[in-house]
């Protein structure tokens, strides 16, 4: 920082400057010059937008599962509403968490800057610029328009649960869940959305082996994955788990249509990090054991029959991945809790 001090003395006062390295914060100075030429850019368009009579494109992107988001989309559609012919129907965009997170990725590699730090669970661009979160777009929208768009945090909750359910029940798929405990610590739950209209024998085997609807196999073994572990754990590959069998070793299970059934299609790519799809021995030996991907695996398209992926459980999957290990099997238990249909 820089101060000014009077100093007394024999030739009279003097004003000297003093500068405190330690606390002169360049970054910060930089950071806010750099936000400063990003409004005055973005009021410079939307300025030239309005005197070319173009109207004022604002696009909503974000989590879907957080208030804050419906937050954003109410104030975008408000505006909207309250100024037709300056603003174009806005852009809403709900991701569920992994679509988010891989969203926000992309964006911070593209955007970079100040980007990189961007920890909010939504983004609002104006034109095409980023302005920020929930209270960015408020504070823009009453500044620039005079318009305010306020209701009871409660409402907004509500919303967020309607919204949320009614975008799965109109996916059309059927989701699955694990919770899953580390080493004793519960450490959160994993979401599957399974590609029944793909895949339909292979989802129903682990939407059944979820829930435990089918009881015991013909050797006696429960048909659920309740309790059982994940047990492997391929760096860069995948995490694998489902052996249903009492002795736990990583070479065990049965499907619920008997000790193993065929390879049902090769459709779904496994172009992603949180791909699900069913480990075997070779083809058409699908039983119960299945893994998830850590990255793309695209050579395992026409081996292994991917039927799903993690839409939920961003953060617990990372916690699998990064277990400690020796020959690739976890040295701590990493089980499955409790499991089955996620109820909307």
């Amino acid at each position: 920082m820089i101060i000014l001090k009077k100093q007394g003395g024999k030739k009279g006062n003097s004003v000297t400057k003093s500068f405190d390295a330690c606390h002169f914060n360049t970054n910060v100075i930089l950071k806010r010059l750099l936000l400063w030429i990003q409004n005055s850019c973005l009021l410079l368009e939307c300025f030239l937008f309005s005197t070319m009579d173009q109207k004022i494109n604002v696009e909503i992107v974000g989590l879907i599962k957080d208030p804050t988001f419906h937050v954003a989309k109410s104030i975008a559609e408000g505006l909207k509403q309250k100024f037709p012919k300056a603003f174009l129907d806005p852009k809403i965009q709900p991701l569920l968490e992994y679509d988010w997170h891989t969203y926000l990725c992309q964006k911070k590699r593209e955007l970079r800057g100040e980007v990189w730090q961007y920890s909010s669970s939504l983004m609002c661009f104006v034109n095409g610029l980023l302005l920020g979160n929930d209270k960015d777009l408020a504070g823009w929208a009453k500044n620039q328009w005079s318009f305010s768009f306020t209701r009871p945090q409660a409402f907004y909750m509500a919303l967020t649960e309607d919204y949320y359910t009614k975008h799965l029940r109109d996916n059309g798929h059927q989701f699955v869940f694990m919770d899953i405990e580390i080493a004793g610590e519960a450490v959160g739950r994993l979401l599957f959305e399974l590609f029944s209209d793909v895949c339909p024998k292979t989802s129903k085997n682990f939407e059944a082996l979820c829930t435990g609807e089918r009881g015991l196999s013909e050797s006696g073994i429960p048909l659920c994955y309740k309790g059982s572990l994940f047990h492997r754990v391929v760096p860069n590959g995948w995490v694998q788990g489902g052996d249903i069998s009492p002795e736990r070793k990583g070479d065990g299970g049965e499907s619920i249509y008997g000790q193993t059934f065929e390879d049902e299609s090769f459709a779904v790519s496994h172009a992603r990090r949180g791909s699900l799809g069913m480990a075997n021995k070779g083809p058409h030996s699908n039983g119960s054991q299945f893994y998830i991907t850590l990255q793309p695996t695209p050579w395992m398209d026409r081996t292994y029959v991917a039927f799903g992926h993690v839409v939920e459980g961003v953060n617990v999957l990372r916690r699998l991945e990064e277990a400690p290990t020796c020959n690739e099997r976890p040295k701590y238990e990493c089980k499955v809790t409790d499991c089955g249909v996620f109820k909307f």
